[in-house]
């Protein structure tokens, strides 16, 4: 199958090589994902999972580092695919939850400086219901040293 690419860089010279290599600008550099649902400004990719099943993400096609960066039309077109998304997944999945979120920066958790949105389906059946990403955040172990 001949690789498409998908996704598209806005920026140019010393930002075009980071983006070139960005594994969400080139779809052939993530051969696990597939694309479940699109509009025309995002995708809604799924890879095999053995734990969080059903999850995926939601990207923007214009290459965005952070969810910072998103245009209104961006924002608007993650949140209307965010519900084709919930749909879905309610019917083939039937989730009793979600989490939903962006990860943002180095310390934020971000791992691939593409803005992208975690949809995660949870279920009561699951060792940590009912513990969302706030329950690892508030652990005394977190706590930051006083400066």
């Amino acid at each position: 199958m001949e690789a498409v690419q998908l996704f598209y860089w806005t920026e140019s010279n010393d930002e075009e090589k980071n983006m070139r290599d960005c594994p969400f600008c080139s779809i052939e550099k993530k051969p696990n994902e597939e694309i479940i649902l699109s509009n025309a400004v995002c995708v809604f990719i799924q890879q095999p999972q053995k734990i969080l099943i059903g999850s995926g993400l939601i990207i923007p096609k214009k290459h965005r580092e952070t969810v910072f960066d998103l245009t209104k039309e961006e924002w608007y077109a993650t949140f209307e695919l965010l519900k084709e998304v919930k749909e879905l997944l309610d019917e083939k999945y039937n989730p009793q939850g979600y989490n939903v979120g962006w990860n943002v920066g180095e310390i934020g958790g971000q791992e691939i400086f593409h803005a992208h949105l975690h949809v995660i389906p949870r279920y009561e059946n699951e060792p940590y219901s009912g513990k969302g990403i706030r329950y690892w955040l508030k652990q005394l172990d977190n706590k930051r040293p006083y400066i």
